[in-house]
């Protein structure tokens, strides 16, 4: 069957493109722009990719190999219902689908049980961490990865493999395609108001969600945020256990709350002394995007709610004290609109404040571009003493520059992709 990725530079469609051509399927895609996401897929065998997303180039790749079934992004219909490439299937009467279809079509056809991890922040990293440890223990499993990390591809299947590891996404509502063996829920925090437009909403998605887990773990404030009565089929964790502190040294507490999910969920599942389980996890290297060292000094991290920020500054303080210097790039102008009121008192304390253009994709076009003035002035008046509008320019290169070579820590806020915060880090720092 031949496979046919929009948006395969992403981190939600790349990997599992990876796993479709593991699991025998043929692969092709596009993506609207180049990315170092691409460069990894055609570095592990994935070389028919389009930049530019036109009716000509899917025909052209039709008319050669024809195309069995189309996998988008969630971004694509929204953004335009009529886009060219799902116009064109359409037409052709080409299956199409987002991107749970394919996977539950690979978990039901390879037998897989599936192990999801759902939340509004946390998902990556925890996915991350239940990869190093089943990786570390010597348990067959598949898994897709929406990070690039030391230890492991962004997706893999290996023939034979009993369990499946998968972020699963509540954008969009993506997670309830799923019916997984066990769930790992990292906190419930309302976010995506554009699909969610109250918290009752979003907490009712998690709920349909706990509901199609046959098994879940989830933390006490989350239990009581959602008016959750856990059954036999949840376990619920003690989020303030001083048993987390005194076992888990990895810098940052929602790092260590994380591996404490991770090591209580999966302890079931491999049949190991919990003692082993933590003592891997503590070994976790971390993953691209989640505090991840650029340069020394100089971290970058996908936090992008205020939960996800005050965790990446609360880890950032840990390791410099009063030395954090933070450049911020906002992920979608339509989220800056919804979270305006959370940025008042958000970088309160941080000795030096760089707000960049936000990363704009799926936005509302009646809503106001927010610019880094515009965002400046919704910041408390304390931190409006310490925040400078920049642009990812030699400018701004220099102040970080400057700011390292005084023994700052500087922590990157930042979206990903093509001409986000994040490449362009790596492009003047790696």
């Amino acid at each position: 069957m031949h496979v046919y990725f929009s948006g395969i530079g992403g981190t939600g469609i790349g990997p599992l493109a990876l796993v479709a051509k593991q699991a025998g399927y043929e692969v092709s895609g596009s993506d609207k722009q180049h990315s170092l996401y691409i460069d990894h897929l055609k570095q592990h065998g994935i070389t028919d990719i389009h930049i530019g997303q036109d009716e000509a180039a899917i025909a052209k790749v039709h008319d050669t190999n024809p195309i069995d079934w189309f996998v988008y992004t969630s971004a694509l219909p929204l953004e335009n219902p009529d886009a060219p490439e799902l116009k064109f299937c359409r037409e052709q009467d080409i299956k199409t689908s987002k991107r749970d279809e394919l996977l539950n079509q690979i978990i039901a056809d390879k037998q897989l049980k599936l192990i999801a991890v759902a939340g509004t922040h946390g998902k990556t990293t925890t996915t991350a961490m239940a990869v190093w440890l089943l990786k570390k223990l010597g348990v067959p499993f598949g898994y897709i990865l929406p990070a690039k990390s030391s230890f492991a591809e962004m997706g893999a299947y290996e023939s034979g493999t009993e369990y499946f590891v998968y972020e699963c996404d509540e954008f969009d509502r993506n997670f309830l395609s799923y019916e997984p063996t066990l769930s790992l829920i990292t906190g419930v925090d309302w976010d995506h108001p554009d699909i969610y437009p109250t918290r009752e909403d979003y907490n009712a998605a998690f709920l349909e969600f706990l509901e199609q887990s046959k098994q879940s773990v989830l933390w006490q404030a989350d239990a009581d945020r959602l008016g959750l009565e856990p059954g036999d089929n949840q376990t619920v964790l003690d989020e303030a256990d001083p048993a987390i502190g005194a076992s888990l040294r990895l810098p940052g507490l929602v790092n260590r709350q994380n591996a404490w999910l991770v090591a209580s969920a999966l302890q079931s599942l491999v049949g190991r002394p919990f003692d082993e389980l933590v003592a891997h996890l503590n070994d976790f290297p971390g993953v691209s995007r989640r505090f991840e060292e650029i340069a020394p000094g100089l971290y970058s991290d996908y936090a992008h709610t205020p939960p996800k920020i005050r965790g990446a500054l609360a880890t950032a303080r840990e390791v410099a004290g009063d030395s954090v210097v933070v450049v911020y790039e906002g992920l979608h102008n339509t989220r800056q609109h919804f979270i305006r009121g959370e940025l008042h008192d958000l970088f309160d304390g941080v000795k030096q404040l760089y707000i960049v253009p936000s990363y704009l994709a799926r936005e509302d076009q009646s809503l106001k571009l927010l610019t880094p003035d515009d965002l400046k002035l919704l910041l408390s008046a304390e931190t409006r003493t310490v925040t400078e509008a920049a642009a990812l320019d030699a400018d701004l290169r220099e102040a970080i520059v400057q700011h390292l070579s005084v023994g700052d820590t500087v922590l990157c806020l930042s979206a990903g992709g093509g001409g986000s915060l994040d490449e362009w880090l790596r492009r003047e720092f790696s």
